[in-house]
C-alpha cells in the first residue's frame, strides 16, 4: 500500500478499473465498520440504524464522489455529498459524539472515493485511537457522582438560599443552572447540578429537601453524554 493517488489514472484518462473501485469499496466498509464499533465502546445510548448509518455512510459518499470523478467533476461531487450530510439535521438533533462521528465517516468516505487509501487507514486508526483514549480516561468523564437535581417550590420561597444549608451538609458541589417559572408564577422550578459527597446518601437530602419545599416535584438524574448537544 502506497500514499500514491490509486485514482491518478482516473483523473488523467477519465476511466475506472473494476479493481480499482472494488479497493476502495472495500475499504470504505470495513472503516466505516470500525467507526461504528469504536461507537459502541464505552457508549451505551446507541440505535441500530445509526451505527449502521456509520457504517455505511463512507460507502455512499466514496460511491458518488468515484462517479462524479469518472464525469471530470469531482467538485460537484463533493458538493453533492456535503449536501446529503445535511438530511441530519432536517431530523431530530443529535449528541456531539453522533455528529462528530458523522463527520468522520464523511471524511473516510472523501478520502477512499479519491484514492487515498493508506491515508484513509491511517486517519480512521488514529481517531478511533483518540476516542478509546477520551473515552477511558476518567477525567475526561462525566462524574459518576454528579447530578442533575430539579426542584419545584412554592413562590414564596427565595429560591437562591432556600437550600444552602442541605447542599453544604450532603454535597461537594451544588450550582443553579436554571430557574423557570410555572403555575402563572406560583411555582418556581429550580435545576441543580450537584457533586455529592464520598458516602453521602441521597435519599436523605431529598427527603430534607421534600420537607422544605412543601412536598412538591423532586427529580434527581445522572448527567449523561449523550444531554450534551451541539
Amino acid at each position: 500500500m502506497t500514499f500514491e493517488n490509486l485514482f491518478q489514472s482516473v483523473i488523467t484518462s477519465g476511466s475506472l478499473q473494476i479493481k480499482e473501485f472494488a479497493i476502495c469499496t472495500l475499504t470504505s466498509l470495513l472503516l466505516g465498520a470500525l467507526i461504528a464499533f469504536v461507537y459502541t465502546i464505552h457508549n451505551k445510548h446507541y440505535s441500530r440504524s445509526f451505527l449502521m448509518t456509520i457504517a455505511v455512510l463512507p460507502v455512499a459518499v466514496q460511491g458518488i464522489i468515484s462517479m462524479m470523478t469518472i464525469q471530470g467533476t469531482v467538485g460537484a461531487g463533493i458538493a453533492v455529498a456535503g449536501a446529503f450530510s445535511l438530511v441530519r439535521y432536517r431530523s431530530v438533533p443529535g449528541s456531539a459524539k453522533e455528529i462528530c462521528n458523522i463527520f468522520m465517516a464523511m471524511a473516510l468516505g472523501f478520502a477512499t472515493a479519491v484514492g487515498y487509501i493508506a491515508y484513509a487507514i491511517i486517519f480512521a486508526v488514529i481517531i478511533c485511537v483518540v476516542n478509546l483514549i477520551f473515552n477511558c480516561v476518567p477525567v475526561l468523564s462525566v462524574s459518576r457522582s454528579e447530578k442533575m437535581l430539579r426542584v419545584s417550590i412554592p413562590e414564596s420561597l427565595d429560591y437562591t438560599e432556600v437550600f444552602d444549608d442541605i447542599f453544604e451538609k450532603y454535597t461537594i458541589r451544588a450550582e443553579l443552572v436554571r430557574v423557570k417559572s410555572t403555575n402563572m408564577g406560583a411555582v418556581f422550578q429550580l435545576s441543580y447540578e450537584v457533586r455529592f459527597k464520598h458516602g453521602a446518601s441521597e435519599k436523605d437530602m431529598l427527603d430534607e429537601i421534600r420537607c422544605r419545599n412543601g412536598n412538591l416535584d423532586i427529580i434527581l438524574a445522572r448527567i449523561a453524554d449523550s444531554d450534551e448537544k451541539l
